[in-house]
C-alpha cells in the first residue's frame, strides 16, 4: 500500500469521524434541552425533536464525503490505486479538509443554537417557525464546506485520470 493511499484514506476517515463527533455533541446538548422542555410541557416533543435533529446533518455530510472519497480512490467497488502517488493522496486529504474542519464546529454551534431555540419555544410555543431559522443559518456554512469538498474530490479525480 502506498503512502498516498494512506493519506487519502485518512482524509475520508477524518471527514466521517470529526463530523460525527460534532453532530453527536450538537444533538446531545439539544436533546438535553429538549428533555427539560418536555418535562414541563410534553406537548412540545415533536417541535423540540426537530430542533434537536438539526445538528445531526453535519455527521451525514461527513459520511457522504467519506463515501465519495472512498469511491473515487477505488476502495468501494474494488480496484484501489495501491500505487497512488503521495501528491495525489495529499490532494484527496486536502479535499476533505473543509468537511474535517467546518462540520464539527458547525454542528457544535448549531447544537447550542438549537438549545436556545428550544428555550424560546418552551416559553412561547408559537415561535417555533421562527426558531428554526437560527440553527438553519449555522447549517449554511456546513453546506458550503460540503460543496467545496465535493468539488475538490472530483477535481482531484480529474487530475489523477
Amino acid at each position: 500500500m502506498s503512502i498516498g493511499l494512506v493519506f487519502a484514506l485518512a482524509g475520508a476517515a477524518l471527514a466521517a469521524a470529526t463530523s460525527g463527533m460534532g453532530s453527536a455533541y450538537g444533538v446531545g446538548v439539544a436533546g438535553q434541552a429538549a428533555a427539560g422542555a418536555c418535562t414541563d410541557n410534553p406537548d412540545l416533543f415533536s417541535k423540540t425533536l426537530i430542533l434537536q435533529l438539526l445538528p445531526g446533518t453535519q455527521g451525514i455530510y461527513g459520511l457522504l464525503i467519506a463515501f465519495i472519497c472512498l469511491s473515487q480512490i477505488g476502495i468501494m467497488g474494488g480496484g484501489a490505486d495501491t500505487a497512488m502517488s503521495l501528491g495525489t493522496g495529499l490532494l484527496y486529504f486536502a479535499a476533505c479538509l473543509p468537511v474535517i474542519i467546518v462540520e464539527p464546529i458547525s454542528a457544535m454551534h448549531q447544537g447550542r443554537t438549537s438549545v436556545a431555540c428550544i428555550a424560546m419555544v418552551s416559553k412561547k410555543e408559537e415561535t417555533f417557525g421562527k426558531s428554526m431559522i437560527f440553527p438553519a443559518m449555522v447549517e449554511t456554512y456546513a453546506i458550503l464546506a460540503l460543496l467545496i469538498s465535493i468539488l475538490a474530490i472530483f477535481g482531484v479525480s480529474g487530475l489523477a485520470a
